[in-house]
């Protein structure tokens, strides 16, 4: 299964990555379906971070969606919705997650976070945090404009 960074997916497809950057940034949050160790889904709130063209996802150590994706990387990221009639509009990613383990871009994460946001992971006594970065392969959004459905479709290509 091929996947893209955000950056490539954002350069091959710019309009649909400016509409789900909005809905992300809107709430500072998305929701995250993992899948169980049974095969069910688990669907959580997280916290994301766009830095040097990929999609992060941090999260607290041995939480149960870092053990999902740890067991199964396949996920589904997509943006907070307020309304049944998504006047707004909704945004979906299905990705790959791989665990970030080298020291160097954690640091470089959590720096960029910090400057972003006044806070790091870092700053937490030495706590132990699992990060992640998505690989998209697919993208939609879908948002109904005059009793009309609206939708963009994007695939990683083989």
């Amino acid at each position: 299964m091929n996947a893209a960074s955000w950056g490539e997916f954002e350069t091959a497809s710019p309009e649909l990555a400016r509409l789900g950057r909005g809905l992300f940034d809107e709430t500072g949050l998305v929701m995250l379906g993992t899948i169980r160790k049974d095969g069910s889904p688990r669907v959580s709130p997280v916290e994301f971070f766009i830095f040097a063209g990929e999609l992060y996802l941090g999260m607290i150590w041995r939480s149960y969606k870092a053990q999902d994706l740890q067991r199964d990387p396949r996920c589904m990221v997509m943006s907070t919705v307020h309304d049944r009639m998504l006047p707004d509009g909704e945004f979906k990613i299905a990705g790959i997650a791989a665990e970030v383990t080298d020291e160097a871009e954690r640091q470089a994460w959590a720096s960029a976070l910090l400057e972003h946001m006044g806070w790091s992971p870092e700053d937490d006594d030495d706590e132990p945090y699992h990060l992640f970065k998505v690989g998209i392969v697919t993208a939609s959004f879908a948002k109904v404009e005059n009793d009309d459905w609206f939708r963009l479709f994007w695939r990683a290509r083989a």
